[in-house]
Parts: structure tokens; C-alpha cells; sequence
């Protein structure tokens, strides 16, 4: 009984310790924030050719990864280089049909349709400026990301869609390189999103059956949700 009694005695300061570091939360002094991000937001069109009006909602959704690069010893500020994918729709009554002579582009009169798009589907890197209020135990803080997104168009399409028919078919005059300014801040869950794009949707030279250029620019506007 006495070794028994000893034996507890002894390991005391052991089991003390034991407990004391399962207790503690480690701290990552080296970590780094918001490297996953999910978006949404709405497109509107700058720039439109006579005549031309948004319909529908023109939506956009975005996700991907950037690697957050402190630049400080706080970690506050810092730099982000990613990869993603964004889905960008623009509904509008700029019609665009294939023909054998190339793409020709009208504009549809009244609301004899149900649907008219032009919709895109990029890889994007975007590359940021970072400042924030973090800390490597605080998960809700304040944050400005400012900087250049570049993508290039894979896949675009132009579709059509009425009571009687329903039309679709890539469209070569997108272009195919997209590049513009990006602006997020927010707080914790609850980000605004900001993108001004810089070149116009289409390539130069493409006009409407009326000789006008289509020099169409997007401004998207709404929320981007970063993870760890």
C-alpha cells in the first residue's frame, strides 16, 4: 500500500502537467486567414448600345482558393494570389443569332420572350492587397482586400429562349482574356464584393445590326463569404 501511495505521490506533478496541456488551446502564431471563398452577387452592364436594357436577374457566382501571404509580424496585412471559377450570366434584349455571314446582334422589341443571355464561365486569379483586424484566436474581425482579378473565358454561350423556341450556340466574339478591380470588406460572415471590369465583354470591332459598338462593362455588386 505504502508503493501504491508513492507511486500516486510521484506522478502527481506528471498528471498536473498532463492535464494543464490538454486545458490550453494552442495558439498558431503562424496563421493565416480567409484562403477559401464562396461568392454571389449581381451583374449590372455599363456602356449598353442604344436601345439595350437588363431583364431577369443577372447573376454571378464565384468560389476558389488564395494563398494569404502576411507580410507582418502581427499578420494583418499581407498579400493573396489565388485560382478560381466564376459562372457570370447577363440577361438582357440584345439578341444575338448565327448566321453564315458571323454572329449578328439586334435588339428584341417588347416582351414577346421569356429569356435572352449571355453567359460565361472563367478561370480566375485574383491578387490582393489584405488588411485586417485578426488576431490568432479572434474568427471575427475586420477586413479591406483591395486589388486586380484576371480571367480567361473557357466556355461562353448565347441562348435564347420563347414561347415558340429555343435557340443556343457558343459565341466566339466573347473575349477570351477578362481583367478588372476588385474591392471586399466586411466584417466576420458578412462581406460586400466589388468587381469594376476594366475591357469591355466582347471583342473590338463587334457592332449591333445598326453599326453601333457593343462596348458592354460589368460592375458586380454583393456578397463573398471567406473559410479559414
Amino acid at each position: 500500500m505504502q508503493r501504491i501511495l508513492l507511486l500516486i505521490f510521484l506522478g502527481m506533478p506528471f498528471w498536473s502537467l498532463a492535464q494543464n496541456q490538454l486545458n490550453t488551446t494552442a495558439v498558431d502564431s503562424l496563421y493565416r486567414e480567409d484562403q477559401f471563398y464562396i461568392g454571389a452577387n449581381y451583374n449590372f452592364l455599363f456602356n449598353k448600345p442604344s436601345g439595350v436594357t437588363q431583364r431577369n436577374l443577372s447573376y454571378g457566382l464565384s468560389m476558389g482558393f488564395i494563398r494569404d501571404i502576411p507580410l507582418n509580424r502581427s499578420r494583418n496585412v499581407g498579400l493573396g494570389i489565388g485560382l478560381g471559377y466564376s459562372l457570370d450570366t447577363y440577361y438582357t434584349n440584345l439578341l444575338a443569332s448565327e448566321t453564315g455571314q458571323g454572329t449578328v446582334y439586334s435588339i428584341l422589341e417588347g416582351g414577346t420572350f421569356k429569356r435572352n443571355k449571355l453567359e460565361y464561365h472563367l478561370v480566375q486569379i485574383p491578387l490582393e492587397f489584405r488588411w485586417r483586424t485578426s488576431t490568432p484566436t479572434d474568427f471575427k474581425f475586420w477586413r479591406i482586400y483591395t486589388g486586380v482579378v484576371v480571367g480567361y473565358v473557357f466556355a461562353s454561350r448565347s441562348k435564347f429562349v420563347s414561347n415558340t423556341e429555343k435557340i443556343g450556340f457558343s459565341n466566339g466574339d466573347s473575349r477570351n482574356f477578362q481583367y478588372g478591380l476588385s474591392f471586399n470588406f466586411g466584417y466576420g460572415t458578412w462581406n460586400i464584393h466589388l468587381y469594376y471590369a476594366l475591357n469591355p465583354l466582347l471583342n473590338d470591332g463587334v457592332v449591333t445590326d445598326k453599326g453601333e459598338a457593343i462596348k458592354m462593362k460589368p460592375l458586380q455588386l454583393g456578397l463573398v463569404f471567406y473559410i479559414l
